[in-house]
C-alpha cells in the first residue's frame, strides 16, 4: 500500500473493515495483541477487515516503534480458536510506521481462546451471540439441504408432464444438450433429482421441488410456497389479489412471469434507427430474482416468498437471511455461496442461469443500464428483502449507453456502468468512492476507470473523475460541463492563492501535489491565472517558481 492510499483510508475514518488502534497508549505487547485479537476476530465473523496499529481513533498517525512482526502474528494464533491467520505489512507514513493486520472472512466462527465471541457491527465490535451464528453453523455443518432424500417420497410423487416439460424447455434453451434424450427417470438420475435409498429410489428435495406433483409438494414440504399479492394504486396497504402456489418451482416461474409481463406497462424509446422498449420490470431481473429467492430461501423455515406487485415495485421477500460474509455492501461481487446448491445446479443444467451464483450482477447490470433505482436489499436476522422499482430517473443517460456500445462495438462491465451512471448524477467521483461504489478492489477499480478515460467517456480532474465534454453534451449539455470545468478552477485557485500567502513562492511540482492534478492540468491552471494577473513566474526552466502578483 503506498502512502496515498493509505492517506484515503485515513481521510475516511473507522468503518465496517478498518479500525485504527493506537501503539503508544497500550501499556504493553500483551495488552496490543489482545486488542488485536478481539477487533481481528470480529473481522473474520463479520466481512474481514484491517486493524491499523499506530493510529489514533481521530486518524492521527502516532506509529508503531520496538516490534517483532513474527511474535505478533504467532502470539495472535495461539489466542484465537480456530487458530486465526493474519497478514501483516507495515506501511511507511510521515517518517513512521504503521502495522496493518488483516484478516478475510473463510466462513468459520472465530473466538478467544477464553470462549468469548465479537462480530463487526457498523464501526464497532459487538458481542456475537449463538442465535446469530445460526446461518453459519447451518452452512458449516449441515450437508445441502436440497440434496436430502426426501424420506416419505416415491417415484409416485413425480408428475412425468412437468419432466416432459422440462425436456422440452431445455431442447429449446440449449440445442446441444443431450440430457433430454435420456429416458425420463435417467433424465432425473443425472441431474440428481433422484437417489437410492436403499435399495428404493427416492426423490431429494430439489427434485420435488422441480418435478413433484402438487399435492406432494404440499404434503411434503407444505414450507415451499410462494405467495403472489397484487395491490392497485387506490390502496398500497391492502392487496386485491392472491395467489397461493405450492407447484415446481418452474411452474411458479412461469406462472408469475406471465402475470407481471401481462400487467407490465412498455416505454418505447428512439435511439437513431433503434428502438428500445423498456418494460416497468425486465422478464430476465424479475426472473432472475426470483429464481434466487427460491434457490437461496430456507426450506426449513415454514413461512413463505412473497411476491408483492405494487404498481410502481416489486418487492420479493424470502425465509432465511444472508449467508454469513454475504452483506448489501458486497452481494454484487461476492463468491457464490448458494444455501441449496443442487437447486442452484439444476437450474444451471437447465439453462436457467448462466452459472451458480446469485446472479445479482445481472440484475444490478439490468437495472443500471435501463436507467432505472438500483435494487434495494433489506436483509433482516431470517429474511432478505429486495426492490425493484419500475421507474426510469434518467432517459438521456439510457439513450447515451446504447448508442455508444452500438457504436463502438463494445460492451461495459457492470463495475463501468456504474461509475458512469454515478458520474452523470453527481458530477464527480473519486477513486476511494468509486471502489465502494462498484464493490472490487482498488486496482481493479483503477482499471475500470482507466477504461473509461481511454473510451474518452470520463477524465481525470484533479483527484476525482468527470465526464468529458463530448459525454456531457450528450447526457447534460456542454453549458453544464463548462461550469463544472469552472468551479473546479476556481476551488484550485483558491487552493494556491492560500499556499502562496503562507509560502511565498510556490512549483509546477507542488500545484500537483496541492490540487491533485496531472502536470498538464496544472501548466493550464498556471497559465490562466497569469492571464488573469493573480501569479507571476520568476526563474526559468526546471527552477521556475511562481509568485503572488501584489494588488
Amino acid at each position: 500500500m503506498n502512502e496515498q492510499e493509505f492517506k484515503d483510508i485515513l481521510q475516511k475514518g473507522e468503518t465496517l473493515t478498518v479500525e485504527f488502534k493506537s501503539w503508544k497508549k497500550a501499556s504493553n505487547m500483551r495488552e496490543r495483541v489482545q486488542l488485536a485479537v478481539d477487533e481481528l476476530i470480529a473481522f473474520s465473523n463479520a466481512v474481514g477487515g484491517t486493524v491499523y496499529f499506530g493510529v489514533e481513533d481521530n486518524g492521527t498517525v502516532t506509529g508503531c516503534e520496538k516490534y517483532d512482526t513474527q511474535n505478533l502474528i504467532e502470539s495472535i494464533y495461539d489466542k484465537t480458536r480456530p487458530s486465526l491467520f493474519v497478514e501483516i505489512e507495515e506501511i511507511a507514513y510521515q517518517g513512521m510506521k504503521v502495522l496493518a493486520l488483516t484478516v478475510k472472512p473463510d466462513g468459520k466462527t472465530y473466538g478467544t481462546t477464553d470462549g468469548r465471541f465479537l462480530k463487526r457491527l457498523g464501526k464497532n465490535s459487538k458481542p456475537f451471540f449463538p442465535d446469530e451464528m445460526s446461518n453459519r453453523f447451518y452452512g458449516e455443518h449441515i450437508p445441502d439441504f436440497s440434496s436430502k432424500i426426501v424420506a416419505d417420497s416415491t417415484l409416485e410423487d413425480v408428475n412425468l408432464l412437468e419432466v416432459y416439460s422440462l425436456k422440452e424447455k431445455l431442447r429449446v434453451r440449449d440445442p446441444k444438450s443431450t440430457l433430454p434424450d435420456s429416458e425420463d427417470f435417467a433424465f432425473l438420475r443425472d441431474l440428481g433429482l433422484i437417489k437410492a435409498d436403499g435399495k428404493i429410489e427416492k426423490l431429494t428435495v430439489a427434485g420435488l421441488l422441480f418435478v413433484g406433483k402438487q399435492s406432494s409438494i404440499s404434503r411434503l414440504l407444505p414450507s415451499a410456497e410462494v405467495i403472489y399479492l397484487h395491490y392497485s394504486a387506490d390502496n398500497l396497504e391492502e392487496y386485491d389479489a392472491r395467489l397461493d402456489l405450492r407447484q415446481p418451482i418452474v411452474s411458479v416461474l412461469d406462472r408469475l412471469t406471465e402475470i407481471i409481463q401481462n400487467d407490465n406497462r412498455i416505454l418505447n424509446v428512439q435511439i437513431g434507427l433503434f428502438r428500445l422498449e423498456i418494460a416497468d420490470f425486465s422478464e430476465k431481473v424479475f426472473q432472475e430474482a426470483l429464481l434466487n429467492a427460491m434457490s437461496h430461501r430456507d426450506y426449513q423455515s415454514m413461512s413463505a416468498v412473497y411476491v408483492k406487485h405494487y404498481p410502481d415495485k416489486i418487492v420479493i421477500e424470502n425465509p432465511g437471511g444472508f449467508l454469513d460474509g454475504i452483506t448489501e455492501n458486497n452481494i454484487i461481487t461476492h463468491p457464490s455461496a448458494p444455501r441449496n446448491k443442487l437447486i442452484a445446479e439444476t437450474l444451471q443444467h437447465l439453462k436457467y442461469v448462466q452459472r451458480t451464483g446469485q446472479g445479482v450482477d445481472i440484475i444490478y447490470r439490468e437495472m443500471v443500464s435501463m436507467g432505472k433505482p438500483y435494487p434495494e436489499y433489506h436483509v433482516f436476522s431470517d429474511a432478505v428483502s429486495l426492490t425493484l422499482r419500475s421507474s426510469v430517473e434518467d432517459m438521456s443517460f439510457v439513450k447515451f449507453v446504447v448508442a455508444e456500445q452500438e457504436k463502438k462495438q463494445i460492451i461495459l462491465s457492470l463495475a463501468e456502468l456504474m461509475i458512469l451512471r454515478y458520474v452523470t448524477e453527481n458530477k464527480q467521483i473519486k477513486l476511494s468512492d468509486a471502489k465502494d461504489l462498484v464493490q472490487l478492489s482498488l486496482e481493479d477499480t483503477r482499471k475500470c476507470c482507466l477504461n473509461l478515460v481511454k473510451l474518452g467517456l470520463i477524465e481525470t480532474v484533479g483527484k476525482e473523475y468527470m465526464l468529458t465534454a463530448r459525454v456531457y453534451e450528450m447526457v447534460k449539455s456542454d453549458v453544464q460541463y463548462t461550469r463544472d470545468k469552472v468551479v473546479q478552477y476556481i476551488k484550485a485557485k483558491q487552493m494556491i492563492v492560500d499556499y502562496l500567502e503562507t509560502n511565498g513562492t510556490i512549483t509546477n511540482v507542488s500545484i500537483q501535489e496541492l490540487c491533485g492534478f496531472t502536470k498538464q492540468q496544472a501548466r493550464a491552471t498556471i497559465d490562466k491565472m497569469r492571464k488573469e494577473n493573480i501569479i507571476d513566474m520568476i526563474g526559468k526552466g526546471k527552477s521556475s517558481k511562481y509568485v503572488l502578483i501584489k494588488s
